[in-house]
């Protein structure tokens, strides 16, 4: 990513007792729970992607943000994000958000920033990116993949 932000760069505090955060031992193990990859909805697209007769790499390090499903030879990336922690309707939800507030309003506002930049950097390396919101492909997989599928078909 570039060292320069044309924005101010959110800083997000530490989630420690020391920076006055407490957690429950009950709220650390709910939290450990969460999974960053291989959700239900990215098992779903990437069934559903496969089965339409395309191939891909799944968390593909060697681009920034490390996308959910890169189709290299398309110069696509797929991200599939989850609504709580990349900010889905933040403005509305932002104020309920009871708990910590100082911690996790930083955040997801971070989040948010960091998809935008992630987004930029793609855009200049000439990938088309696709976001989708896991309630997305949740209720809408069929939108979804067809949207990616008629962008994989104008591309050759």
């Amino acid at each position: 990513m570039p060292k320069d932000y044309s924005i101010e760069r959110i800083k997000v505090p530490r989630f420690n007792e020391e920076s006055g955060f407490y957690t429950t031992p009950q709220r650390s193990k709910i939290m450990s729970k969460i999974k960053g990859k291989n959700t239900k909805p990215e098992l779903a697209f990437r069934k559903a992607l496969y089965a339409a007769g395309y191939r891909y790499r799944i968390d593909y390090k060697k681009l920034i943000g490390k996308p959910d499903i890169v189709l290299k030879k398309y110069k696509t990336v797929i991200f599939i994000d989850g609504e709580y922690w990349h900010g889905y309707n933040w403005e509305e939800r932002k104020p309920k958000v009871k708990t910590n507030r100082e911690f996790w309003i930083a955040k997801i506002e971070r989040n948010i920033q960091r998809d935008q930049e992630v987004n930029r950097e793609l855009d200049l390396l000439e990938y088309k990116v696709f976001r989708f919101w896991e309630t997305e492909i949740k209720k809408e997989l069929d939108r979804c993949l067809a949207e990616v599928i008629q962008h994989l078909e104008s591309y050759q």
